[in-house]
């Protein structure tokens, strides 16, 4: 897949609550996933599983009651960023939170091989 393909089919996944479902398609084997901050399991989480298991804790924990996704920033022929508005609410909890992230994608070989959040 070429860059705008990659980044086109994230930004639709994200919108339409597939976004699960993409990883597998859109993440290279070895993609690494970069926090801003440390929420107890380290900045960094490595290879498809991790952030698969990223995902999980967050469907699992999360209920999201508004997110807002930009179209796609490509730059260059290697990367993208989207800018997410979300707000949602802890399960346990019902604790609500609102975040707005940026998100930079490196793409390579036709897969994402990193994510880095920012916010």
């Amino acid at each position: 897949m070429e860059l705008k393909e990659i980044a086109d089919a994230l930004v639709k996944g994200c919108r339409e609550g597939h976004e699960v479902a993409n990883l597998d398609r859109l993440y290279a084997q070895d993609a690494v996933s970069v926090e801003g901050m440390d929420h107890g399991n380290g900045r960094e989480t490595q290879g498809l599983e991790g952030i698969k298991g990223k995902h999980a804790w967050w469907d699992s924990a999360m209920e999201v009651t508004r997110q807002n996704v930009s179209d796609p920033m490509l730059h260059g022929d290697d990367r993208f960023a989207v800018l997410f508005d979300v707000a949602a609410r802890e399960k346990d909890s019902g604790t609500e939170m609102e975040m707005k992230e940026v998100a930079i994608y490196h793409v390579a070989n036709g897969k994402i091989v990193r994510e880095e959040f920012f916010g």
